[in-house]
């Protein structure tokens, strides 16, 4: 039996200094050792989980394979390491709380009171430990800054865990802000002091501190920063900006980190293997070419909520020796001016997964521009739905076509509402509550998908089954199959009961495809996602058509 070892990652100052990627860059280097690894995330706010939050708010929601809709930091986990995320692996206060009070209407407190401490704590002590699967190391993430009162709970119970598993099973990770003063031309260790200071005050002695910097931090600034913080000089590790964000476990590695944790766990392990992913790094840093790809949404603002879409693409880019250069155009802004202003300069143009009205208009004409103009065209999920809109209106000749998502009256429904579905997992028919749009309602996790041999998904993935995730409440309507069958749709990816129209493409176009689930979820670096290689490597082909020899070099991944 193995005696895993804790490690928890807090944050201090301010949002955003990256926990995320610091707990997969340990994971990964961890994982370099040798060790297998999983990681958790444990967010302070009280939704259940972050399916109805706003992505301008939230950031994109990242779906597992079980169907857990999670906080993005866990496609980061995912991206970084070998360990598969599940519903086990991330928790909100809202969804702790929700336990807490089931457990407590049916009785299990035996009528006792129900208080924050021990209760609640000892409800997140019990995920914690629920997440264990035989692994060497569990890393937990806590999400928000020390001194936020939502978090309070969550730093109560990893405080009481060290207790709990024993001194030596437990390390304390802080990530806290070293800003540089280009006025006076200093770094300022007050924030970090700060930090650390509120921290203690909870009864959290920090054992590590990841200090977030444009600079690497000098000797002295180590040794000021470990004497008011009470850690080793050692311990003061260096968080530095980065071009890619692949190089943050290359630069802990140098900082002497991993080092650090296995000496301070007392764990024997092999020497790090980074050499493959010093390659990868290297790959995505220096390709010899350059392509350009139009992103066509409504959250262009705010570059997380497609993070891993935008990551998917500069996956995709490495075996192509491709920089992908990302364009995000509003597809408001389509619809009021037109495509042509807009787009016209991409080499390749993709329409993400999205609810809602807004800019689903510019989308379409998006997708009308890249079938006329012959330009690759990638559709995810919503981009599948609409581009099937588009040639049931603009090829089919059905005008009216449209999405019964944004009208519920339209005499054409190409694509609809389906009251119910296969459940292939556990074999049985999943029926929807009718009149409920909203919670439970779609279709979500990993489900079957069969291809058709000589098609672009078949050529793409090299097999005749694959598994991928879906996060969707409409579907293809099999009533308009033959009809746009018979204007030159195919329908190259099917459920394996044939109900479910999985992908789309159009064969008289040099790279069209559209498909009902999220790829970009399965992505990795030194893994891309056969339909990401694909697409950019198609568009890549237009590139060079358009401009040979003009290619750039550098890589901001």
């Amino acid at each position: 039996m193995r005696q895993t070892k804790f490690i928890f990652i807090t944050g201090g100052v301010l949002s955003s200094l990256g926990k995320g990627l610091a707990a997969a860059s340990i994971a990964a280097l961890m994982e370099s050792r040798g060790l297998r690894v999983t990681l958790m995330k444990l967010d302070p706010y009280i939704n259940v989980d972050p399916g109805t939050m706003n992505p301008f708010q939230h950031g994109e929601v990242f779906v597992t394979d079980d169907g857990a809709e999670t906080d993005l930091d866990l496609g980061h986990y995912e991206r970084f390491t070998h360990a598969r995320m599940s519903k086990k692996n991330n928790y909100t206060s809202g969804g702790i709380y929700y336990s807490v009070i089931t457990k407590e209407r049916r009785g299990d407190y035996l009528g006792g009171t129900v208080q924050v401490i021990p209760h609640v704590t000892d409800e997140i002590k019990d995920c914690i430990k629920g997440a264990v699967d035989d692994v060497d190391i569990e890393i937990v993430e806590i999400g928000g800054t020390v001194g936020d009162i939502e978090s309070l709970p969550f730093l109560e119970a990893i405080r009481q865990f060290r207790t709990d598993v024993g001194r030596e099973n437990v390390l304390y990770i802080h990530v806290t802000l070293v800003p540089y003063l280009s006025t006076s031309g200093e770094v300022k260790t007050k924030p970090t002091q700060h930090s650390v200071k509120e921290l203690r005050s909870i009864g959290i002695q920090p054992d590590i501190l990841l200090c977030r910097t444009e600079k690497f931090l000098s000797g002295d600034i180590k040794k000021k920063i470990a004497h008011f913080c009470n850690v080793d000089t050692d311990a003061v590790i260096t968080a530095k900006d980065v071009e890619c964000i692949y190089e943050v476990p290359l630069l802990f590695h140098q900082e002497g980190l991993d080092e650090k944790i296995v000496r301070m766990l007392n764990i024997w392990t092999r020497a790090p293997l980074l050499d493959t992913w010093a390659g990868m790094v290297r790959q995505l840093k220096e390709p010899s070419h350059a392509v350009r790809i139009a992103i066509v949404g409504k959250y262009i603002d705010l570059k997380e909520s497609y993070k891993s879409l935008n990551e998917a693409l500069v996956h995709g880019g490495a075996p192509n020796d491709a920089r992908v250069i990302l364009d995000y155009v509003d597809s408001e802004n389509v619809e009021k001016d037109g495509g042509e202003a807009l787009i016209e300069g991409a080499e390749g143009i993709l329409i993400p997964g999205g609810f809602g009205q807004r800019g689903v208009e510019g989308k379409i004409k998006a997708i009308r521009y890249a079938r006329e103009n012959r330009i690759p065209f990638l559709g995810i999920c919503l981009g599948m739905q609409l581009a099937t809109v588009e040639f049931a209106r603009h090829v089919a000749g059905i005008e009216k076509a449209h999405s019964m998502e944004f009208d519920k009256n339209t005499s054409h429904p190409v694509i609809f509402l389906m009251r119910e579905w296969f459940d292939y997992k556990n074999n049985q028919m999943i029926r929807r509550s009718e009149g409920s749009d909203f919670g439970g309602t779609m279709r979500l996790g990993a489900y079957p998908c069969v291809l058709e041999p000589g098609s672009l998904a078949y050529e793409a993935y090299g097999c005749p089954e694959i598994s991928e995730r879906h996060r969707h409440r409409y579907e293809f309507n099999n009533a308009y199959r033959e009809t746009l069958g018979e204007h030159g749709m195919r329908f190259t990816g099917l459920s394996p009961d044939k109900n479910l129209v999985e992908i789309i493409e159009i064969p008289d176009h040099p790279w069209f495809l559209g498909c009902q689930f999220h790829p970009e979820f399965k992505s990795r670096p030194m893994e891309p996602h056969p339909i990401f290689r694909a697409f950019v490597g198609k568009s890549l082909e237009e590139a060079m058509r358009k401009r040979p020899g003009d290619f750039g070099k550098a890589c901001v991944c």
